[in-house]
């Protein structure tokens, strides 16, 4: 790993903060390192609130999707809710149809089969809508590109009001509203909203119209939590407060659905990133093994005996997940071992027998390995389908836009995106793709940056410091929870390798004689070495809570360390 340490800001600067937050110099520090940097900044930071959402009529068309939903609820037309098979797909569609729902009868969901249909907007969605006599489509994180589609559904008199958050194309879709605070022409102040956002302000807008506030919308705020967290926008802005609010419905009230899920997964409270690797897996498990629609069907039920059904069913699919993402892993690094004399810039694999609702996980794990930007490629049809994921720094959207002479279809975000292909031309692709990352990549980007806060004593971690940095929280891009790094660290001498084949360590670090302090440091097996040497080492760490037979001590949570 890379270690930077991040600049310190002025000294004034922290005596200033220090003074108006009666903090000490590591709080005001971190603060100033997120641009927080006077009291009132401080306020909304640590106590995110309803107050800091933005005027969902600032968003461009926002004024003609209401209208046009008004219209089809006094009308009582048939709308259908559709939307993509991940977790922000799904929880947007639950959303949207539980909100409709307490203002119109006649609501639909559609979720398009991953391997029949593929992502996004499709002909059959628009086609059984025609069959079956609705008349608008709302569509969610997905059909900012879908100018073809939204032209075929004009041509059967079909509307469409399209909520997403992807990048868009050179020409938008000619739909009745177009909501994506990504668009160019939008001056909606915050453009990091995840798809089940966007639906959030859609909703909010809609509530508006009953005299409601968003406050009057709380009970869904579980569902957006789960998605900002699962399609990792920055948690900063509107997606700060949004998650924090959420999280508090998740742990207080949440929906029978997301109850349902939580009491297989054993946690009194869930934190965002216990929501990312508890909660979404099994959300997004539906989608990848079987269909969207079981997610949907159990984020919606009001009925908790159902819904512990639905979330048992959602269970065995990940277990089912689980086990063939690992499989297609371990058969990915073998194929990139064999082919070792063909390393460059990239990863690039294919097999036509992986499981194409795995490849994007299959994506990041081999990036944990070989840091490179990283494509697993599948067959789909007669076509191929590829999950690409990108190296911190890397916009993978934009080196695929450079491909786009050999691509049929891509979208996506900087750090992750999918794409189709004709097999005849993956060949070419892969060269291209390898040519474009080699010209555009800064080589520093191929070693995995490891960004620290602070240089700090042991002796400066207590209690106290514990409880301010949980405030921190919730953590994700934009706000990550601090590393430190403290030098001239001395394992006491019982340290030692645990876990499945010694794949981690566990020592009781000391800088002095009164500091000591229990480290456990996951995947850092091979570090053993540095520990028993006896010699000063450093590490980089974050601090973290251990709980053991009803006791908490604290401990720290090692990223790394180096002689």
């Amino acid at each position: 790993m890379r270690w930077t340490l991040k600049p310190k800001p002025q000294a004034s600067k922290v005596e200033e903060l220090k003074a108006a937050l009666k903090v000490d110099d590591t709080v005001a520090t971190l603060l100033l390192q997120r641009d927080i940097d006077t009291y009132d900044a401080a306020k909304k930071f640590f106590r995110p609130s309803f107050e800091d959402l933005h005027d969902p009529y600032l968003m461009k068309d926002m004024d003609k999707a209401v209208a046009r939903i008004e219209r089809a609820i006094t009308a009582g037309e048939n709308v259908m809710v559709y939307g993509d098979y991940d977790v922000d797909g799904t929880t947007s569609v639950a959303l949207m149809s539980t909100y409709l729902k307490t203002r119109i009868d006649s609501i639909a969901t559609y979720i398009p089969d991953r391997y029949d249909e593929g992502y996004g907007v499709s002909y059959k969605g628009i086609d059984f809508a025609d069959d079956n006599g609705f008349s608008l489509i709302i569509a969610l994180d997905c059909g900012i590109k879908a100018i073809d589609k939204v032209a075929y559904a004009n041509e059967k008199g079909i509307d469409f009001i399209i909520c997403d958050h992807h990048r868009p194309g050179a020409e938008i879709p000619d739909a009745v509203a177009v909501l994506d605070p990504k668009r160019e022409d939008c001056e909606y102040p915050f453009k990091e909203l995840c798809g089940c956002g966007v639906g959030f302000k859609l909703i909010t807008a809609l509530a508006a119209n009953q005299g409601q506030t968003a406050e009057d919308l709380t009970e869904y705020l579980d569902l957006v939590a789960t998605a900002v967290g699962a399609d990792i926008v920055p948690i900063v802005d509107e997606n700060r407060a949004l998650a924090y609010l959420g999280l508090q419905v998740i742990n207080t009230n949440p929906r029978p659905g997301m109850k349902a899920i939580i009491n297989l997964v054993k946690k009194d409270i869930l934190t965002i990133t216990d929501v990312v690797f508890t909660i979404a897996p099994r959300i997004n498990a539906a989608g990848r093994m079987k269909h969207g629609n079981y997610a949907v069907r159990l984020l919606s039920e009001t009925d908790f005996n159902l819904a512990e059904t639905y979330a048992l069913e959602i269970e065995a699919y990940n277990s089912d997940r689980r086990e063939t993402d690992k499989r297609i892993t371990e058969e990915a690094l073998v194929q990139i071992e064999d082919n070792k004399e063909q390393e460059g810039f990239t990863t690039v694999v294919y097999d036509e027998s992986w499981h194409k609702g795995v490849i994007g996980i299959v994506a990041s794990r081999l990036i944990e390995t070989y840091y490179r930007p990283t494509l697993v490629f599948t067959k789909s049809g007669d076509k191929l389908a590829a999950s690409a994921r990108s190296v911190k720094g890397f916009d993978v959207y934009n080196a695929l836009e450079a491909c786009s002479e050999h691509i049929e279809q891509f979208g996506g975000h900087k750090y992750a995106a999918g794409l189709t292909l004709d097999p005849k031309n993956y060949e070419a692709f892969k060269a291209k793709f390898e040519s474009v990352v080699k010209e555009t990549i800064d080589p520093k980007l191929l070693m995995e940056e490891l960004k620290i806060d602070l240089d700090i004593e042991l002796g400066e971690i207590n209690d106290k410091l514990m409880r301010i940095l949980k405030q921190f929280a919730p953590f994700g891009p934009g706000n990550m929870s601090p590393t430190f790094m403290s030098q001239n660290i001395k394992d006491t001498g019982w340290g030692k390798c645990v876990g499945e084949d010694d794949k981690h360590i566990r020592l009781t670090a000391t800088q002095s004689f009164n500091d000591k302090i229990v480290c456990i440091g996951f995947g850092l097996g091979d570090k053993i070495d540095i520990i028993n040497s006896k010699r000063p080492f450093s590490a980089a760490y974050s601090i973290d809570e251990n709980h053991w037979n009803g006791t908490v001590s604290l401990q720290l949570k090692l990223k790394d360390i180096k002689v």
